[in-house]
């Protein structure tokens, strides 16, 4: 696990500064303490940090092919690379090391831009061939690893693993402006997160995951191309008991190619299904026992580290657990400066702290991140479901006029059966599947996000939404099932944006490399043919994976209440945080974009701290907003002005 960066310049030969370089590289020390490299030829820079984990001795980067015409810095694992050194060498392929990076130089020479379909794994890389004139940029399937990039005016192509790096250039030479973009902006609220292709800069962008760009100098920048998306068929015929075999099979499959290094490894267990599920199959794969690492809440509301200490002991694991204050919310600005863009899942304070305390232990954690997306986990599915049955018990001319009527009247419906109680319900039975989930999802929804943004802003939008994000994944879906519909839609936006963009800052801000099995491309390549009913049954979501893996794990772990990583917002900002929120919300950082509604900010404040409505979530994201200003925007060198010239509109 590493971070790399670097300087193409798409039109000709210009001589790239080393200290440029040098200080884009140093940005993303923290992703690989252990070396860094840099190489230099006329119009093309690459820069590196390195992690050490498997060939700690020859792999160093950036690292050639035999006649060093070709050079790539590589982020991220490839599991299947020693059967892909043996294909290599058949073809008269020279390795000098035993390293996973040398396989990308030579299948490239092999396969051309196609050789990312031969690679298993999680992976960004950059790659310059002489000869062929060619910069190629790439991303693995589930954007488990980042790749951000910019194409500056005068045809300079900057790219890192972290924003920061990119800024730093821009900090050191000019060019890239941080000119905040209001579509970007609009996708925060509704989601927590910027969405890709985009940044919260005009002028970044973030690789796609699945995708490849090829530049050739002297040419035209083409788009992005994409090489890799799932597709939910549902049409294998399978029994569920032999649905069962196999996937523990492919599991076991999965976490064992997982688990190659030559440091200390170990895993995450929460004391969840999925976490659990990875550490009982690592436990019968390798010698001695497991590593293991938790945290819990002195809050009983939050804390499993009761059922994580009873799979440890079940499989006599070497357990570490260390407890969190649930006041721990030192960590504000440190967030904001390690994810370079607006970022509100709370999680992320707890997932530091779990990385902070694997990192005293091991340098590579297996996780289990994915299988609420790939097993059908999550309460929203469920809930999406029943909505579904009841959207096609009634034509739309119906459910529409009279579940939007009940959504605007009802704030609360007790009376009424589970399914229909909350507003939310009754505001996503009026809508089509995809915008109901879209508006289950938003953080601030629709006539939230109206209030809060000022004119100004909407003028600034043009009318854009968030909902487009979802339009355009829901178009490529290719499948009408309620549940894989969702699924697919989550593996587009919220894992990559969420989950993926969390666990990979966390665990790099303390140089630990994480690897999820259960984002194993062959395994959901093979769950996308399953049935839903396997998935979901009744009110049960992983219903196949709890069947497959009841031999293995206790009952209580496999069908308790789901807790996730929570923490109490709520209370915080009527408690301790009460001051501070206050005075980000108010301030004057969020005053001076001139893109928010001052008495809209007051209500939800006042409403929450009266105790009158929980705008938790809402505040948090208006707070991390400002977070972000205060420390990647007005806390770089070319910061104030640029933001208030350019990121407002005169």
């Amino acid at each position: 696990m590493c971070g790399i960066t670097g300087i193409f310049d798409t039109r000709g030969v210009r001589p790239v500064d080393r200290g440029v370089l040098q200080r884009m590289n140093d940005s993303q020390q923290h992703r690989g303490p252990d070396e860094g490299s840099l190489h230099l030829e006329p119009g093309v820079g690459l820069g590196h940090r390195r992690l050490s984990v498997i060939d700690i001795a020859t792999g160093q980067q950036p690292l050639f092919n035999e006649d060093r015409s070709v050079v790539v810095v590589f982020n991220g694992e490839i599991y299947n690379y020693r059967e892909l050194i043996a294909e290599l060498q058949a073809l008269g392929h020279v390795f000098s090391t035993q390293s996973d990076t040398e396989v990308i130089v030579h299948a490239w020479e092999s396969w051309g831009e196609d050789c990312v379909r031969r690679f298993r794994g999680m992976f960004a890389f950059a790659l310059w061939d002489r000869n062929r004139q060619t910069f190629f940029l790439a991303r693995d399937r589930l954007g488990v690893k980042p790749m951000y990039y910019a194409l500056l005016g005068d045809g300079t192509l900057l790219f890192g693993s972290e924003l920061k790096s990119l800024l730093a250039y821009s900090d050191a030479h000019g060019g890239l402006r941080r000119d905040i973009d209001p579509l970007a902006v609009e996708e925060y609220f509704a989601l927590g997160y910027v969405a890709e292709p985009r940044t919260i800069f005009r002028q970044a962008l973030k690789l796609p995951p699945g995708h490849t760009l090829a530049l050739r100098r002297g040419q035209p920048v083409p788009r992005p191309r994409e090489y890799w998306d799932i597709h939910f068929t549902l049409d294998r015929d399978i029994s569920a008991a032999e649905a069962q075999d196999e996937l523990l099979h492919r599991l076991r499959e999965a976490v064992r190619v997982r688990l190659m290094s030559e440091v200390p490894l170990g895993a995450f267990l929460s004391g969840g299904v999925d976490s659990s599920a990875v550490v009982a199959l690592m436990a019968g794969l390798i010698d001695g026992p497991v590593n293991t690492c938790a945290i819990g809440f002195d809050d009983p509301q939050f804390n499993e580290s009761a059922f994580a200490q009873t799979v440890a002991d079940r499989y006599h694991t070497e357990h570490r657990l260390e407890m969190v204050h649930n006041e721990d919310f030192d960590l504000i600005d440190t967030l904001a400066g390690l994810y370079d863009e607006p970022f509100a899942d709370s999680s992320a304070l707890p997932t530091y702290r779990v990385c902070q305390l694997a990192r005293k232990h091991v340098t590579v954690a297996l996780s289990g991140d994915g299988g609420d997306e790939a097993f059908g986990g999550y309460r929203r599915y469920r809930l999406h479901l029943a909505e579904e049955r009841l959207r096609g018990s009634l034509p739309a001319g119906v459910r529409r006029p009279l579940f939007g009527l009940l959504g605007r009247v009802y704030p609360k419906a007790d009376w009424a059966p589970r399914v229909l109680r909350a507003k939310t319900t009754f505001e996503g039975l009026a809508r089509s599947p995809v915008e109901a989930y879209f508006h289950q999802m938003s953080i601030l929804r629709g006539p939230a996000r109206r209030a809060l943004f000022s004119q100004r802003m909407h003028h600034e939008l043009g009318g854009y939404s968030a909902f487009e994000v979802f339009q355009h994944h829901a178009a490529r879906a290719g499948t009408d099932d309620p549940l894989a519909l969702v699924q697919y839609l989550d593996m587009k936006t919220y894992l990559v944006g969420d989950i993926n963009t969390k666990v990979d800052r966390a665990s790099m801000a303390h140089s630990l490399e994480v690897r999820e099995p259960l984002m194993d491309h062959l395994l959901l390549e093979w769950l996308a043919t399953l049935p839903s009913a396997l998935k979901v049954r009744g009110d049960e979501g992983k219903f196949l994976l709890k069947q497959a893996m009841e031999p293995h794990l206790p009952h209580d772990v496999l069908y308790r209440p789901k807790m996730g990583f929570a923490v109490p917002l709520a209370r915080w900002f009527r408690g301790p945080l009460k001051d501070r929120v206050r005075d980000a919300v108010l301030g004057s950082r969020l005053a001076d974009t001139g893109w928010f509604e001052r008495a809209t900010l007051e209500r939800l404040l006042t409403e929450h701290q009266a105790g009158r409505q929980d705008h938790s979530a809402s505040l948090w994201s208006v707070m991390m907003f400002e977070a972000f200003l205060r420390n990647v925007v007005d806390g770089s060198p070319q910061a104030g002005a640029t933001h208030r010239a350019e990121a407002v509109p005169g």
